[in-house]
């Protein structure tokens, strides 16, 4: 994440001159008693937390109504959406401190506001959290799976704005049209891919895909299966462009992409599998009706 306060933005394919970007919502001053707890070098609350919180509230709201549609009462799963979002915040971070590292101390470890979370551990935390709970409710986990995977990706779609705030999560350099200037003090020094548009603009299309087949679903798991694969043939080209990736084999494959690839190969494969034997089983219902 970049300590600078104020940082400039242009897309000049696009005919939007540089801006000023300032990823500090509120700032430390305006809040001076919180130093006390977070230290004098706090600078406020960043467009990046406010962003992917408001995220994971539009997430949550859209998973109520889906649990609605679903006969799931209310209280059921908003205590599914409590553990789920506190087990995803630990995921997120738990995954980024293992691949990434970067602390030296148990402050640094659980210092989300310093910045460090990643998505891949999210989505494990709330799958983990929507197995359990769905158990201890007594609710289908492969349903909770489905109106999990139906709202987080609307949450995704929204939250990498927030790298936009921090300038950060951008690619190599690129003359396309739809290139991102990126400047420092004022002054624009490279134009490069803004790959957290490509990914918030993949997310927005695989929401509207995902809604569509959940209106027409045919069996629980259908939509997590679906979300899974979407998002990991994105992310498996998307991570590819990006420049502050954690490698696997140096100059070979990401951590990122390699988790996309699984999840997309492992997942089409499932979907594949269970539609030929769908069909199978409906063939051969219609065979035995026919000769009844």
């Amino acid at each position: 994440m970049l300590n600078l306060l104020y940082n400039t933005v242009s897309f000049p394919g696009l005919g939007i001159e540089p801006f000023k970007v300032n990823n500090i919502a509120v700032s430390g001053d305006t809040l001076g008693f919180l130093k006390n707890i977070f230290g004098e070098s706090w600078n406020g609350i960043a467009w990046y937390g406010v962003i992917i919180m408001f995220g994971i509230v539009l997430s949550a709201v859209y998973a109520i109504w889906r649990a609605h549609k679903e006969g799931i009462t209310t209280d059921d799963i908003l205590d599914v959406i409590l553990v789920a979002v506190i087990v995803s915040v630990i995921g997120a971070r738990l995954y980024y401190v293992i691949f990434y590292g970067g602390f030296d101390s148990f402050y640094d470890l659980v210092a989300v506001w310093n910045g460090g979370l990643a998505i891949y551990g999210a989505v494990i935390g709330g799958i983990l959290s929507l197995l359990l709970m769905g158990k201890i409710k007594k609710i289908n986990p492969l349903l909770l799976l489905d109106i999990g995977a139906s709202s987080i990706i609307l949450g995704q779609a929204i939250g990498r704005w927030g790298n936009f705030m921090n300038i950060e999560a951008f690619g190599y350099e690129t003359d396309l049209p739809w290139r991102m200037g990126i400047g420092y003090n004022g002054v624009i020094t490279e134009y490069v891919h803004p790959t957290f548009l490509y990914e918030s603009l993949w997310n927005i299309i695989g929401f509207f895909i995902i809604w569509y087949i959940y209106n027409h679903k045919k069996y629980n798991g259908q939509i997590f299966l679906t979300y899974l694969a979407w998002y990991g043939l994105g992310r498996l080209f998307i991570e590819g462009l990006r420049t502050d990736s954690l490698w696997l084999i140096d100059g070979v494959i990401r951590v990122s992409q390699l988790v996309g690839a699984v999840c997309f190969v492992v997942c089409a494969a499932i979907i594949f599998f269970i539609k030929i034997k769908r069909r199978k089983r409906v063939s051969k219902e219609q065979t035995n009706g026919e000769n009844n």
